[in-house]
């Protein structure tokens, strides 16, 4: 059984062993598992019980990971991915005024949409038709954008009517607490402590428990608690005319994400193929939309592949079985995730701002010398945090991009998708000033 698990995964083909690729799995989930904590803690805001998403969290976690191991063989996990959760609650469901059940039926259509591309190949010309330059701007759009809001919730920023924004109280607790948690984390990093962004999420909880700013409120796992969310989705009222712009985003942010986690881990770990595409493609996309789906009915928000699996492959994992490890870790992790109670502001925005400078890093790739290039990308870039939504950052960008190509005379056939997409986000502005 042993080897035939080790010619199904490759074993002898990337020089792997079982050791390396469990160590690996456990790498990989200690970067990442302070999701556990983060994502329910923002989606609890919209009215979502927290233990109900904590254990959506974790199952889908668990299911996205083992199906991108067993079936796609790439040691690349999964969970409720960070920019989305916070795109869902503050945009869509606060900004927007969506009930959470609705928001989760969109995510739920733009995972079943995500499968049916990946069936009929379509997916390949949105690849086409989204310009690469425009995908590190994204990235680091939504960065800006989660680092915001990590900045607002712990008080550090807060609203001014003089100047929109200005610095908060430095001297109460909560700002000097996520002020904290934002250095330790940064020094921990620095000396590439792998459970970074876990330590320092406890640690600031433990720090405010210490100081009497947070009550330490430990709770029991149940698996019946998932009621809360399971199966709540609002199907029908996503795919009402109003909702179709918050499906598109959690559709071309989630094919992003995936792109750009490819082609960071897979190019580590040396995976990809001498024609410089990607093996088994189809199987990848085929996870990460049927872990959105499965998300979506459990209760929570996109799922898509990590950029912290970067972790495990550094630590020599090359196959499967090192996101499967990880899976499993999140199972186990469904019993140990309540003993740390609810996770206030202070202690989870230390980590938006942290993941935020992690996403900022693709913008080096950017042509800056380039204003074809560069002005579309910066406009991506200041739009999504400026105006809280990534669907109009990822507008902005696609319509200049497109007027640049077309009105400098480099317009090509074969981005006739682009150009179409860029006269439909023309025409949403245009619905948008009537309303």
């Amino acid at each position: 059984m042993r080897t035939r698990l080790e010619r199904y995964f490759r074993f002898e083909e990337h020089r792997t062993n079982w050791r390396t690729e469990v160590l690996a799995g456990f790498t990989t989930f200690i970067t990442m598992a302070y999701i556990i904590f983060v994502n329910p803690a923002i989606l609890s805001q919209t009215g979502m019980p927290l233990t109900a998403v904590t254990t959506a969290t974790c199952l889908c976690a668990a299911f996205g990971s083992v199906v991108m191991g067993a079936f796609a063989n790439y040691p690349l996990a999964l969970a409720p991915g960070m920019g989305l959760n916070a795109y869902f609650t503050y945009t869509v469901v606060k900004g927007m005024g969506v009930p959470w059940q609705t928001a989760l039926g969109a995510v739920f259509v733009s995972g079943v949409i995500f499968l049916l591309l990946t069936y009929t190949g379509i997916r390949q010309l949105l690849l086409e038709a989204i310009p690469y330059q425009l995908h590190a701007a994204v990235s680091g759009g939504i960065g800006l954008f989660i680092a915001f809001i990590g900045l607002n919730n712990a008080g550090i920023i807060v609203p001014s009517a003089a100047t929109t924004v200005t610095l908060g109280n430095l001297r109460a607790p909560a700002p000097l607490l996520a002020l904290f948690g934002i250095l330790l984390i940064s020094v921990l990093q620095a000396y590439r402590v792998k459970a970074a962004m876990l330590i320092g999420v406890l640690g600031t909880m433990a720090a405010g428990v210490a100081l009497g700013e947070e009550h330490w409120k430990p709770e029991t796992f149940s698996l019946h608690s998932l009621a809360g969310t399971a199966m709540k989705l609002n199907v029908r009222g996503a795919l009402h005319l109003n909702a179709l712009e918050i499906i598109f985003v959690f559709l071309f942010v989630d094919l992003f994400d995936n792109i750009g986690t490819l082609v960071a881990v897979t190019d580590r770990a040396g995976l990809i193929a001498e024609d410089h595409s990607i093996p088994r493609l189809s199987r990848i996309f085929f996870a990460d939309a049927s872990s959105t789906v499965v998300g979506a009915l459990m209760g929570t928000s996109t799922v898509t592949s990590y950029i912290e699996s970067g972790a495990g492959v550094a630590a020599g994992g090359r196959t499967g079985i090192t996101a499967i490890v990880t899976g499993l870790l999140f199972v186990l992790a469904l019993f140990a995730a309540p003993l740390a109670g609810p996770i206030p502001d202070f202690a989870t925005s230390p980590a938006l701002v942290l993941v935020g400078v992690l996403m900022l890093g693709g913008v080096a790739k950017i042509e800056w010398s380039d204003p074809a290039i560069a002005v579309p990308a910066f406009l991506t870039l200041v739009a999504i945090p400026l105006t809280y939504s990534i669907a109009t950052g990822l507008s902005f960008g696609m319509i200049a991009f497109a007027s640049l190509e077309v009105l400098t005379g480099k317009a090509q056939r074969k981005h006739w998708m682009l150009y179409l997409l860029a006269v439909l986000f023309v025409l949403r502005f245009v619905y948008l000033a009537q309303g």
